[in-house]
């Protein structure tokens, strides 16, 4: 592996101008065209909402939460808003179950996470048993009703305050075709009614994305047997999570049989990270991610106070309940320096403020050792979760002696911040990901890069 140079600095390279603003909502538009919008019967509602959309009670946690990570809360049937009966009477491309399952968070805490588990109802033509891929959403939003699991159910929802676009669903659809069952969490957070999402957070992603695989193991009906291996799939937000959760598998949950773990421009350092978004279409991501710290440290809201504007603190409120659609369109090509007081980005705030360092440093993934093969894959053009601290994070695992398939993919530049550049390898990557996943899925062994 070559030789990592560091990030270039955010002071130029990542700095936008808001007459972009056109573009961003051209992403927004090219996004809502992704997907076909089919309505199913809607779950049984509450009186919450989360900008005019009602979230439903199933998503309204009890007072108290069963003893085991993992462990089920509540279920029930989950209609899939693209299905098609076939002849043999089954349906097309299977059957879902909403859950709602225990976790525990960064600070200790347990705390109730939903998801979806979705039965194929094509057959595994592997090898063993059926598998069981656990996916990681890439990111949604902070706003309940921007949950991976509704998207299942309404994958375009669009009301006038909000567009939700539930683009997960086309891998959950090619991975079950492949035969293999699904288990998709929500994150901590997110469509739970009783806690803000926190967003990119190591230990909270990963700790809900293993506990949705014991819940999928522990779900009563299902085609999965005991020695079911399981494999891990995410994408940007969700590669984080996965990256996190096969770092943390090892002694968080050495019960979960991991094959294998698709880690696709994962955010392994947010300082990075924030300075390639800063200005860029997903400038709300910062807001995202200050409002995440905030739920896990309020110790923090004093620095946030210090050093936030009237803006920065309306920002944060008003992204709290949005999702990637309605950031795109609302803060696309902001720079963080509009939010303080000071006029500095967060960048240069988070470098004057220790705790503020320590937080983020807290979040760096690549100082364990997954004990599963990983495939890691980055855009070399990626100026949203830059490349070079992918890169890093491979040749981290590859030092600890992990088993490591990296890959740099070279497509041709494709703008400037606008998000191409970052979703491009989300969808030329999907086939060689889903192939490489279920070989190891199949038990077949690994050409490692390192």
């Amino acid at each position: 592996m070559r030789p990592l140079t560091p990030s270039p600095p955010a002071s130029s390279t990542f700095r936008r101008t808001r007459r972009r603003s056109r573009a961003a909502g051209a992403v927004v538009a090219a996004l809502v065209a992704t997907i076909t919008h089919l309505a199913p019967a809607a779950a049984a509602e509450s009186d919450e909402t989360s900008r005019g959309v009602p979230i439903p009670e199933f998503y309204h946690p009890p007072a108290s939460l069963p003893p085991g990570d993992g462990d089920l809360v509540r279920s029930e049937p989950l209609p899939l808003a693209i299905s098609l009966p076939s002849l043999d009477g089954r349906t097309l491309p299977g059957t879902a179950t909403r859950l709602m399952y225990k976790s525990t968070d960064a600070t200790g805490e347990p705390v109730p996470v939903t998801g979806a588990y979705l039965e194929p109802a094509a057959e595994w033509r592997g090898e063993g048993p059926r598998p069981l891929v656990a996916v990681a959403p890439g990111t949604m939003g902070q706003g309940d009703q921007c949950a991976a699991s509704m998207g299942l159910e309404q994958p375009l929802r669009i009301n006038g305050d909000t567009v939700s676009v539930g683009y997960e669903d086309i891998v959950i659809y090619r991975l079950l075709a492949a035969g293999a069952a699904v288990v998709v969490t929500d994150y901590t957070g997110l469509g739970t009614t009783d806690r803000l999402h926190t967003y990119v957070n190591r230990v909270d992603g990963g700790h809900a994305l293993l506990d949705a695989v014991r819940a999928a193991r522990a779900l009563p009906g299902t085609s999965l047997a005991p020695e079911s291996r399981v494999g891990l799939y995410g994408y940007s937000q969700g590669g984080g999570a996965s990256a996190s959760a096969a770092e943390l598998q090892p002694d968080y949950a050495p019960d979960v049989p991991l094959a294998g773990a698709y880690v696709g421009a994962p955010p392994a350092d947010l300082a990075e990270v924030l300075a390639g978004a800063d200005g860029s279409a997903l400038t709300g991501a910062l807001g995202w991610t200050v409002n995440g710290l905030l739920q896990q440290n309020p110790h923090l809201r004093e620095v946030a106070d210090r050093h936030l504007g009237a803006d920065g603190r309306a920002a944060l409120q008003d992204l709290g309940t949005m999702c990637v659609g309605d950031a795109l369109a609302g803060y696309g090509f902001q720079d963080s320096s509009q939010w303080t007081r000071s006029g500095l980005p967060l960048e240069s705030i988070v470098d004057g403020e220790p705790l503020m360092q320590e937080a983020l440093d807290e979040q760096r993934i690549g100082r364990g050792k997954p004990a599963t093969p990983v495939r890691v894959v980055t855009g070399a053009h990626d100026d949203i979760v830059p490349h070079a601290q992918t890169r890093r994070l491979a040749a981290d695992w590859c030092a600890q002696g992990a088993d490591v398939s990296y890959v740099e993919l070279d497509l041709p530049p494709l703008g400037d911040g606008i998000l191409t550049n970052h979703l491009a390898p989300l969808l030329t990557d999907q086939g060689p990901a889903v192939s490489w996943l279920t070989e190891r899925l199949s038990g077949h062994p690994t050409e490692p890069t390192c």
